[in-house]
């Protein structure tokens, strides 16, 4: 690798995107000894750029410009391409989070580079890039080889884990912001109105998940799954059946239609697995399945799986879970 590894990171409402931390040590492996550079649409002060500098990276460039805040794809592939090419990069990596996937074949085409999305594992190889991703809903993996000699990856969340902080010098700096073409510059957003989500971590990106079905019976009860998601730090999911009732927004969907999930922990609570709903989880690390009905499709593919009655299961579940974690009960 003649140049140095650029990683895209992405910042939210909480700061810095836990799959751009994970992509951080994606980057420090695939770079030995090379250095790891970290674009960011933020100022030299914000707390996201320290956790960029504090994970790993050796140098920190930070951009601002309105259109790259707000995440607009085309301008920000725009940019990063630029600063890919000054700087004879590679192999450009991001977060595989919606905005990730967006970026990443915006990139493929501004940079001229060949493109994955939701990779799951990579190495480097003789000739470029060896790696893995899911296909059909997770039912398969293949194998692809990409011999560059520009390679964008988008790396899904959850599959690598976390960059363990790093004793590393890192330089961040100003970059200045190339001319964007005035095609890429679309009219002003007027007003952004942020998906309805719960209290606990994003829904895509979430190391554990808590997904709810119809067998809550009724929106009232929703509330005993949001408790044990909130004791486990987990976010809280549903099933199409729960959103098209109107118990919680559609952005709380999980499967086809709605989000897809692949975290280290996913427990499905009153589903009974349609495929629809299996498709958009399927990629989930551990599987546990809680359900009335001993015959449901979701035991098909759980590894655990608890047959009872979830309003008799989950009030001691969530206060055991409390309790071991050193949490109020």
């Amino acid at each position: 690798m003649s140049g140095p590894t650029l990683l895209l990171a992405e910042t939210g409402p909480r700061g810095l995107q836990a799959a751009s931390l994970e992509t951080i040590g994606v980057a420090r492996a695939l770079a030995g000894e090379g250095p790891v550079v970290a674009v960011i649409f933020a100022g030299p002060s914000d707390t996201a750029t320290a956790a960029l500098a504090a994970a790993g990276a050796d140098k920190v460039l930070c951009l601002r410009h309105p259109f790259l805040e707000e995440g607009r794809g085309a301008a920000c592939a725009f940019v990063v391409a630029e600063i890919a090419r000054e700087l004879g990069v590679e192999l450009l990596l991001v977060g595989g989070t919606p905005f990730g996937r967006e970026v990443a074949g915006a990139l493929a085409t501004a940079w001229d580079a060949l493109a994955a999305t939701q990779v799951t594992e990579v190495r480097r190889t003789a000739n470029g890039y060896s790696l893995k991703r899911p296909v059909f809903g997770g039912r398969a993996s293949e194998s692809l080889e990409l011999a560059g000699p520009r390679v964008v990856l988008a790396l899904r969340p959850n599959s690598f884990g976390g960059a363990p902080p790093t004793p590393r010098a890192c330089a961040i700096e100003e970059h200045p912001v190339p001319t964007i073409p005035p095609a890429l510059l679309p009219g002003t957003r007027v007003r952004v109105r942020p998906a309805e989500s719960s209290a606990g971590p994003d829904l895509g990106t979430a190391p554990i998940v808590v997904a709810g079905g119809r067998g809550f019976k009724s929106p009232e009860n929703f509330h005993l799954l949001e408790e044990l998601a909130a004791s486990l730090g987990a976010a809280a999911g549903a099933s199409r059946a729960v959103t098209d009732a109107g118990w919680r927004p559609g952005s709380y969907q999980v499967g086809q239609t709605g989000r897809s999930v692949s975290p280290q922990l996913y427990i499905a609570v009153g589903i009974s697995g349609a495929i629809q709903h299996l498709v958009g989880m399927m990629s989930s690390r551990v599987i546990v399945a809680i359900n009335s009905d001993p015959n449901a499709p979701i035991f098909r593919v759980a590894d655990y799986g608890i047959v009872g009655d979830l309003f008799a299961i989950l009030p001691p579940l969530t206060k055991a879970i409390r309790t071991a974690r050193g949490l109020p009960t």
